[in-house]
């Protein structure tokens, strides 16, 4: 890990860096338990090495509440590129084209390269294919649900019915909060031609949405559907 990328302990190694000098600093906000930070977290520890100069912090949201509220950080990942308090860029999701060409505009002078240009080879170079993407999380687990929150604490009625409907009938699957990313929240609608929450997939197919889901189960049809693997025993 780059010198200049800092994983944040303390919230003093922020606030004197950000009171006591007029540098321009990047804060990664991210979690451990969410899977689209990975990505955008390797771009982060690329960007540190490249502007060597500037001070990156890496930020567990939930572990610095109080942080992450000050920067109105409602998911993650997030980016936020800071000069003193001032907020002079944003990233929210994974947007790795505008990520690397706001650091880049940012912080290209302090580092004595040339600002990155729109549309650099850079940028394609860590560009992702969002279908690619979308593919790759439906196919994550046999049984995939996108829906509002976490299966733990979902954040709407119609995502905590059909998750209370998997439990029931012990079907075991993957989840993906859709509100931690809004490339793939709105990705996904397109993708699948569907345009609501929450979705089933089952073996990469869409297989509905609530009311749908409902009813196969009413009908027997969706436990034909799940793979033997994903009903607990």
């Amino acid at each position: 890990m780059s010198t200049n990328l800092i994983e944040l302990q303390k919230d003093s190694e922020l606030r004197s860096v950000l009171e006591e000098t007029n540098e321009i600093c990047v804060l990664y906000f991210w979690a451990e338990w969410a899977a689209q930070c990975s990505q955008v977290g390797e771009v982060i520890q690329d960007l540190a090495s490249k502007y060597a100069k500037t001070k990156f912090f890496k930020i567990e949201a939930e572990n610095f509440e109080h942080i992450s509220e000050g920067y109105d950080i409602m998911a993650v990942p997030t980016v936020i590129i800071t000069q003193k308090e001032k907020v002079i860029g944003r990233v929210d999701g994974v947007n790795i084209a505008k990520l690397v060409h706001e650091v880049g505009t940012t912080c290209a002078e302090a580092n004595g390269v040339s600002a990155q240009p729109a549309a650099s080879a850079t940028q394609a170079e860590f560009e992702q294919d969002l279908n690619t993407r979308l593919k790759g999380l439906i196919e994550r687990a046999p049984v995939m649900v996108f829906i509002k929150g976490t299966a733990a604490q979902p954040r709407c009625g119609f995502s905590k019915k059909i998750i209370g409907m998997l439990n029931e009938h012990s079907i075991k699957y993957g989840y993906f909060d859709i509100l931690t990313d809004e490339e793939v929240r709105q990705g996904l609608k397109e993708y699948s031609d569907w345009p609501t929450y929450p979705q089933l997939y089952i073996n990469g197919e869409l297989a509905g949405g609530l009311d749908i889901v409902k009813e196969m189960i009413e009908s027997g049809e969706l436990m034909e559907m799940i793979p033997k693997d994903s009903i607990a025993a």
